[in-house]
């Protein structure tokens, strides 16, 4: 179990060994539930796609040359934010 400590702020900072282990790099979100008697479940916010995501989709993953169709799929699941 880690330990954190509630600054003057009412901050806490979640150490890197937590962050690693929820998938989490800076710049991204997490999601923090409150539950029944004091408990919280802290979790990767999900990803609602990026232009990162749709670069490079299917680079690298054959020597075939897309199609508008494929290159139109790889956009639509990228852009869900399915990888």
């Amino acid at each position: 179990m880690t330990t954190l400590t509630v600054t003057a702020k009412g901050q806490v900072t979640l150490r890197q060994e937590l962050l690693r282990h929820l998938g989490v790099q800076p710049g991204q979100q997490i999601e923090v539930t409150a539950l029944p008697g004091g408990r919280i479940v802290v979790r990767a916010a999900p990803s609602h796609g990026s232009i990162d995501a749709f670069i490079g989709r299917l680079a690298g993953r054959s020597a075939k040359v897309a199609t508008l169709e494929e290159i139109q799929a790889a956009a639509t699941s990228g852009w869900a934010g399915e990888f």
